[in-house]
């Protein structure tokens, strides 16, 4: 069975630095661990070990990968190979598919092998970068914008805020559109289409004015494109009156939509701002305007860090910085809201809607993918991971489908959406799900019950033998302690009626 959660989290491998040409590769044939540890890292520990030797050769090893590792002794590579022998093995019901059919779906009609994009971004910026990519396994690209204007970006234009782990958990960008010229964007086109004929190539475009999105639109056609992308969101724009100043004015989008429809007869997809309250006027007006789908999130508004010392933010170029474009795995939720706004609206049905933000594992993906999303496109996992993270996308997205029935992906798509009300208005209140305490993986830290004494209801205390204890007359189930448990040892358990629901009965 797939879990919600690994079985093995990263937080057990955090000192493994997912490298290049690894060394505990070479220092093992048996299994080469780094391909194993990667797809650990990704969420797809069922595929990981399907990819194991029957026999497990780590019994009789001195573990070699490990004093080869960059980080010598500091990775548990023999402990994270056993517990996929004897922790994943004990889990899996379903033996990995023999292809990706299951994965094959479309955008607005036109067939994908899988539901996996770059997003438009450094990632996908050049011939040589949109090859590898595709012969890596993903099943198109959303272009780096394609526009006239004469483009200059600054340095440094990139900053991050980390995790404990040294990950990037959110990524600033100042940077603007493609850099080439728009003949040179669309000979790259012609190349692509040519050596790839069957990955989908959506171009994305930026227009001054009428006349530009309609001509970008036109020549994008003509030169192999199999979708265009209107780009009403990019935050980073220096000229007033483009990007996201489109995205926030809805006449704008719906005038611009219309000035490509007239001009292309591929999809029209409308790319949309987050720096918004609600993203559906926009939605609206881009399907009056002639679109045939939307792509959300682009990146939100940020200010990521100031310097102390300095008094700049970062990226700091010269001394000044500037408000820029937020992503990364803490953007996901903010993400998801707004996929889930566009995909419950009723106006917007039959829209294909193309979802990104903070998406890294299969796991992400899916999540867009139950909201309503009909592909999923990648940018800042790729920058950190590199194009081969899609192996664990869909290898873990097919085992999945597998396990659960499907035949299709799209048999997928949107079953999430019945669960959510947006506002909880709808929430049942008359229950507590109490949190139960696994003593076993306890460490005794206390943690739980700090966090619900100063941020919770005082319900838990630490007995003689450090372990926790709880007071069911003063917990209310929020949940908290379970959260902020290192050890994962706190997980739901019974429910009772609350006073106030006896009362009314």
């Amino acid at each position: 069975m797939i879990h919600s959660t690994p079985i093995i989290h990263r937080a057990d491998m955090i000192r493994c630095a997912l490298c290049a040409d690894a060394p505990c590769n070479d220092a093992c044939a048996a299994v080469k661990p780094a391909g194993l540890l990667r797809s650990i890292w990704f969420g797809n520990e069922q595929g990981a070990f399907a990819r194991l030797p029957e026999a497990n050769p780590c019994l009789t090893c001195g573990a070699p990968c490990e004093e080869a590792c960059v980080r010598p002794g500091e990775v548990p590579i023999r402990d994270l190979v056993n517990r996929l022998y004897y922790q994943v093995k004990q889990e899996a019901e379903t033996a990995p598919p023999d292809d990706e059919s299951r994965l094959a779906c479309d955008l607005c009609g036109i067939p994908l092998e899988n539901p996996f994009l770059l997003a438009s971004s450094v990632v996908g910026s050049s011939y040589d970068m949109c090859a590898r990519a595709f012969e890596a396994g993903w099943a198109g690209v959303s272009f780096k914008t394609v526009c006239t204007l004469d483009i200059h970006e600054a340095s440094p234009r990139f900053s991050a805020v980390h995790d404990a782990g040294g990950g990037i958990m959110g990524f600033k960008n100042i940077e603007q559109l493609s850099d080439h010229s728009v003949a040179e964007n669309m000979a790259i086109f012609r190349r692509l289409k040519e050596r790839y004929p069957s990955k989908f190539i959506l171009a994305s475009i930026m227009g001054q004015n009428e006349q530009e999105w309609g001509e970008l639109a036109r020549l994008c056609e003509e030169n192999g494109a199999d979708a265009v992308e209107l780009n009403f969101s990019c935050p980073n724009m220096m000229e007033e009156g483009l990007g996201s100043d489109i995205g926030q004015i809805p006449e704008m989008v719906e005038r611009y939509t219309a000035a490509a429809r007239r001009h292309c007869a591929i999809p029209v997809l409308a790319k949309l701002t987050p720096n918004v309250a609600a993203m559906s006027p926009a939605a609206e007006a881009a399907l009056r305007g002639g679109a045939d789908g939307l792509s959300a999130i682009n990146t939100i508004k940020s200010v990521a860090q100031v310097n102390i010392h300095t008094y700049v933010s970062a990226p700091a170029v010269h001394g000044l910085s500037a408000i820029g474009g937020y992503s990364g795995p803490a953007v996901k939720p903010i993400a998801l809201r707004f996929i889930a706004e566009l995909a419950k609206n009723p106006k917007l049905k039959g829209l294909h809607l193309s979802a990104m933000g903070g998406v890294e594992t299969w796991q992400d993906a899916l999540e867009f993918i139950l909201l309503g999303a009909g592909t999923v496109q990648v940018a800042t996992a790729v920058m950190q991971y590199g194009y081969r993270i899609i192996d664990d996308l869909k290898e873990g997205l097919n085992l999945y489908l597998a396990e659960k029935g499907f035949n299709r992906l799209s048999e997928a798509v949107g079953l999430a959406l019945g669960s959510l009300s947006e506002t909880t208005d709808a929430l049942e209140r008359d229950t507590i799900v109490f949190p139960q305490f696994n003593h076993e993986r306890c460490i005794g830290c206390g943690r739980c019950a700090i966090s619900c004494s100063d941020g919770g209801h005082q319900a838990i205390r630490m007995n003689a033998q450090r372990k926790p204890v709880l007071d069911g007359r003063a917990c209310v189930g929020c949940h908290l302690c379970r959260l902020v448990c290192p050890q994962r040892a706190i997980t739901s358990a019974r429910k009772r009626i609350t006073r106030r629901a006896s009362a009314e009965e």
